[in-house]
C-alpha cells in the first residue's frame, strides 16, 4: 500500500497570473499542473463564470489564464453538478465548455484540462508510461459516489494503463479541521457518524483511501487548505457563499521551438 506522501504547489512568478503548481510534475513527466489563486484586494482573481463579478472581467482573467500556458490549443471546462461524469478529449482547439462534467481526460498533448475549485479537491492523476492524463473535481458527493474510480477506469482503459504506475496528487482543499460534515456524509463514505450526528471529515483523507484500494502506485497530497489558508484561496465555506472560484489545471503542453 502506497505512503501518503506531502507534495507542495509552489508558486510561479513572472506573468501576472497568480498560481500554484508542482513544479516536481513539471520538471519530471513534462506536465503543467496547478491552481490559480485569488490574487488581490485590489485586484482579485476569480474565474467563476457564475459569480457576481462582471463577465468582461472574469473573461478577460480566463484570457489571460490560457495565454499564460503556451502550447495548449484546447482548453476544457465542466458545468460541474458534483456528478461522476468525466470526460475524454482527444484534441481540439479553443475553449470547451461541457454541461454536467465533472472531470476530464486525456491522452493528447495540448490540451489544458480545468475544473473550477472553492473547497472541494482536485485530484490529478497521471500515468507516466502510456502518457495519460486525467482531472477530476471531488467535492464529498463526487469522492463519495467515486469519481475517482471513474477516472481510472478512463484512463486504463483508454490507454491501457496499469493502475500500479499511475500517480495521483490530491491538491488544494478545505482540510478535516475546517470541515464539520452531517450524519449524511458520512453514511455516504460508509463511515461510523460521529455521536451528534456531525463531525470533522477529511476529503482528502478519503481519496487517498479510495486510491489505496484501487492500487494507484504513488499518491500524494498538498497540505494547502483553502479554509485556513484565506489569503491565498477562495473558499465558500469559510466565506459562507460569496468567494469566487479558483481553476485548478492539468496537461501535457505541445514541444515549442
Amino acid at each position: 500500500m502506497p505512503k501518503r506522501e506531502s507534495l507542495h504547489e509552489r508558486p510561479v512568478p513572472g506573468d501576472g497570473v497568480p498560481r500554484l503548481e508542482l513544479a516536481e510534475w513539471r520538471a519530471r513527466y513534462g506536465v503543467v499542473a496547478g491552481v490559480t489563486t485569488r490574487g488581490t484586494p485590489v485586484d482579485p482573481f476569480d474565474l467563476g463564470l457564475s459569480s457576481g463579478r462582471p463577465v468582461g472581467k472574469v473573461l478577460d482573467q480566463w484570457a489571460a489564464f490560457r495565454a499564460a500556458e503556451p502550447g495548449f490549443p484546447l482548453t476544457t471546462l465542466g458545468r460541474q453538478v458534483h456528478g461522476t461524469e468525466v470526460a475524454w478529449h482527444e484534441g481540439g482547439r479553443g475553449w470547451l465548455i461541457l454541461d454536467g462534467v465533472d472531470g476530464h481526460a486525456t491522452g493528447s498533448a495540448g490540451v489544458l484540462m480545468t475544473v473550477t475549485v472553492a473547497d472541494c479537491t482536485p485530484v490529478y492523476l497521471l500515468d507516466p508510461v502510456q502518457g495519460g492524463l486525467a482531472l477530476l473535481h471531488a467535492g464529498w458527493r463526487g469522492a463519495s459516489s467515486r469519481i475517482l474510480e471513474r477516472g481510472i477506469r478512463l484512463l486504463t482503459g483508454r490507454t491501457g494503463a496499469n493502475v500500479e504506475e499511475i500517480v495521483m496528487h490530491c491538491g488544494i482543499g478545505i482540510c478535516g479541521d475546517c470541515y464539520e460534515v452531517g450524519y449524511e456524509v458520512f453514511e455516504a463514505f460508509g463511515l461510523p457518524v460521529p455521536v451528534g450526528g456531525k463531525g470533522p471529515l477529511d476529503i482528502r483523507g478519503q481519496l487517498v483511501r479510495q486510491g489505496q484500494e484501487l492500487g494507484i502506485g504513488r499518491i500524494t497530497t498538498s497540505d494547502w487548505c483553502s479554509g485556513h489558508h484565506g489569503d491565498l484561496f477562495h473558499s465558500h465555506r469559510r466565506s459562507r457563499g460569496v468567494d469566487g472560484r479558483m481553476i485548478a489545471y492539468l496537461g501535457r503542453p505541445l514541444a515549442t521551438r
